[in-house]
């Protein structure tokens, strides 16, 4: 007979926010975790297939290979990108080596799940900030609230789960406010789907900057979620940080070449990203002309701000055979899919009871 356990665990555990990933149901369509509807390009699936037959080896633990094609590709020096297994990974690693207990690390709200969770685990202290009246970052009352024990601010941009973005001007402005000892990540997961001109590239804004560091992810747009793989861009002692936190070989080896194999793939990757974008400008405006509010959307999904509605609107849609993600009391957020998935989600929605 086993003897039940009194091993205490860490004080402050239980209040420790949950982080709700999108759901699976047997025979439902999933539009609920940004997934993209095809899996890795042909060419990524025979380099994977190649090389699982030395997965008994160890990965590279500096992921060296990966780290050299992401310095050539985008012409940025080897020592300021450090890689993770995938962002939210690096999201953690960051707060761990910027900040102490009650230093503060600022985001808006609603932004990644993440943020909040990540920040609690190191003993920070999460300081959350609204959207404005557009579902978007509000550059102005962040920089406003910014203290000296402010250590960490996150950009998502564009934004999840709403997927606005913030357009260059107010971006620049604020970084050039935000004072020096406080480090912005712009984490730009969703890159790829960016279409409107006045987005900045954030590699481009980090260049001149030594208080600026940069999110990347082979999640989304490379269709390799399940590897999980993704890269920093930051300043040099900051990189240095993000290595000395990292879990040793947690980024596996066939992550390692699938992501090398993607970065080769360029050209088929980006006219992929162009049919997801198409159909999320056919889904807004089908959603628009139903009578719902949709922002304007640069990532790979749409947001319904449906308030008190949400969580009706999500069961309505899984009686339909659809599966969104619900934020209760917020709003709902639809992942882009095949065009045959997202008719049977505009159906859904136009035939969801609460909408007048």
């Amino acid at each position: 007979m086993s003897t039940p356990s009194v091993v205490p665990t860490r004080a402050g555990l239980e209040s420790l926010p949950k982080y709700v990933p999108g759901r699976s149901v047997p025979g439902a369509i999933k539009l609920a975790s940004n997934e993209v509807p095809a899996g890795p390009l042909p060419s990524v699936a025979s380099a994977i297939a190649a090389s699982a037959a030395d997965i008994n080896r160890y990965p590279d633990m500096g992921a060296w290979a990966l780290v050299d094609r992401i310095a050539t590709r985008f012409e940025v020096p080897q020592e300021r990108i450090a890689v993770g297994c995938g962002s939210v990974a690096l999201c953690q690693q960051l707060i761990q080596a910027l900040c102490e207990p009650g230093d503060e690390v600022m985001f808006a709200w609603r932004s990644f799940e993440a943020y909040p969770i990540l920040t609690q685990i190191v003993g920070a202290t999460a300081l959350p900030l609204p959207l404005d009246a557009g579902h978007t970052h509000d550059l102005d009352a962040m920089l406003a609230a910014i203290t000296p024990k402010t250590r960490l601010v996150f950009v998502c941009n564009p934004n999840n789960p709403t997927g606005t973005a913030v357009r260059r001007p107010e971006l620049e402005r604020f970084l050039d406010a935000v004072p020096p000892h406080v480090l912005v990540v712009l984490d730009e997961a969703y890159r790829e789907f960016v279409t409107d001109r006045e987005v900045p590239d954030g590699l481009e804004l980090a260049a001149g900057r030594g208080n600026v560091a940069v999110l990347r992810t082979f999640s989304k747009a490379y269709g390799l979620a399940g590897l999980r793989v993704g890269y920093a861009v930051a300043p040099e002692h900051i990189t240095a940080a993000l290595r000395q936190v990292y879990i040793p070989f947690s980024v596996n080896s066939l992550a390692q070449t699938a992501a090398i194999a993607s970065l080769d793939a360029e050209e088929e990757l980006l006219a992929r990203c162009a049919k997801i974008v198409a159909e999320r400008s056919r889904v807004r405006d089908a959603l628009l002309e139903a009578g719902y509010q949709v922002p304007e959307t640069q990532a790979n999904f749409v947001w319904l701000p449906l308030g008190e509605k949400t969580v009706d609107f999500a069961e309505h849609a899984l009686a339909n055979k659809v599966i969104v993600r619900p934020f209760a009391g917020d709003g709902a957020r639809v992942t882009i899919g095949h065009p045959d998935e997202n008719e049977a989600f505009l159906a859904a929605a136009r035939s969801f009871p609460a909408l007048t």
